[in-house]
């Protein structure tokens, strides 16, 4: 055989070799598609399941903030973790069981009780459904005070000082 056939031979074999390759990725790549496509139909299933179970927090400041997050999403109160986290520590230092004997709102009977010192007639007026009537509650107190900052400020994102 001439030096030209067998140049020939082995390119096309290197071609033959490449194309193997190639289809085998691409049936590799298309397998996981074609899972996909038949699991797809139990997903919903799944998801639907996962959603209905109850989410856990844990109880300390970080699962507060997370649940009152959550339960502000579900009523449509805006606010971050970030402004919430902020305002906490301004006003509690992350005390759910603070509470101001000594302002003006203490002097007149309502002194500010939780995690943002909310007065009973504030907590009462921006109570969210769902949450406990406690002002200690850490998430009633939290849920409450950001749904009266959204009333008032827009969010309690808003709020850099006493509100």
């Amino acid at each position: 055989m001439s030096a030209n056939g067998q140049n020939r031979h082995a390119r096309t074999s290197r071609l033959a070799r490449k194309l193997a390759v190639a289809g085998t990725g691409a049936a590799v790549l298309a397998l996981p598609l074609i899972g996909a496509t038949t699991a797809s139909a139990a997903t919903p299933a799944a998801a639907t399941t996962a959603t209905t179970a109850a989410t856990t927090y844990p109880d300390n400041l970080d699962g507060w903030i997370r649940e009152s997050l959550d339960i502000m999403a579900q009523h449509g109160i805006p606010g971050t973790y970030e402004g919430i986290h902020r305002n906490i520590m301004r006003e509690s230092s992350g005390n759910p069981l603070a509470i101001n004997n000594w302002d003006i709102n203490a002097t007149n009977g309502t002194p500010s009780k939780g995690l943002l010192q909310v007065i009973d007639p504030t907590f009462q007026a921006y109570h969210v459904e769902g949450t406990s009537w406690d002002p200690y509650d850490p998430v009633a107190n939290i849920t409450a005070a950001c749904n009266y900052a959204a009333d008032r400020y827009g969010s309690m994102d808003n709020v850099f000082s006493a509100y």
